[in-house]
C-alpha cells in the first residue's frame, strides 16, 4: 500500500501575536492565522475567510519566533496532527492541529492588471483608412 504524506502549505496573516512557552529543551509558539480565498458562484465573487490555529515547535534557543507578530503575511509548511481527549464531563473531544515545520515571510503577489482587449477587425479597418 502506498503511504501518503500528511502535509500542507498555506499562506495567510498572523491574526494575533504568538503565545510562546518555553520548556527545558523546546519552545512552542501558538498563534491563529487568517486564511482566505475567492469563491465564485452565479457570477458573484466573494471572499471566504477562516481562522486556523497553528503551533510551531523549536529546540530552545535554535530559532526565532520573531515573525509571529500580528499582521505578518506568512507561508507555513507543516503537517496536520489529530488530537483526542476526554473532557471533565467524560465526553470524547477531538481537533486537528496545524503544526508548522517551516514558516517564512510570504511574497505578496501584485494585483492582476486588466488585460487589454484585442482590437476587432472593424476597428482595424477604420484605423487603416
Amino acid at each position: 500500500m502506498k503511504q501518503v504524506e500528511n502535509s500542507f502549505i498555506i499562506t495567510g496573516f498572523v491574526a494575533k501575536d504568538a503565545e510562546i512557552r518555553t520548556f527545558t529543551n523546546n519552545d512552542v509558539a501558538r498563534f491563529p492565522m487568517t486564511i482566505g480565498r475567492k469563491e465564485t458562484k452565479d457570477n458573484a465573487t466573494n471572499r471566504v475567510s477562516a481562522f486556523i490555529n497553528v503551533e510551531a515547535w523549536r529546540k530552545s534557543g535554535s530559532a526565532s519566533f520573531e515573525l509571529l507578530k500580528k499582521g505578518t503575511l506568512l507561508t507555513i509548511e507543516g503537517y496536520l496532527k489529530p488530537e483526542e481527549w476526554t473532557d471533565k464531563n467524560g465526553v470524547k473531544q477531538n481537533c486537528i492541529k496545524f503544526v508548522a515545520k517551516k514558516f517564512y515571510e510570504a511574497v505578496e503577489k501584485p494585483e492582476k492588471a486588466e488585460k487589454p482587449q484585442p482590437k476587432t477587425r472593424a476597428k482595424k479597418q477604420k484605423e487603416a483608412a
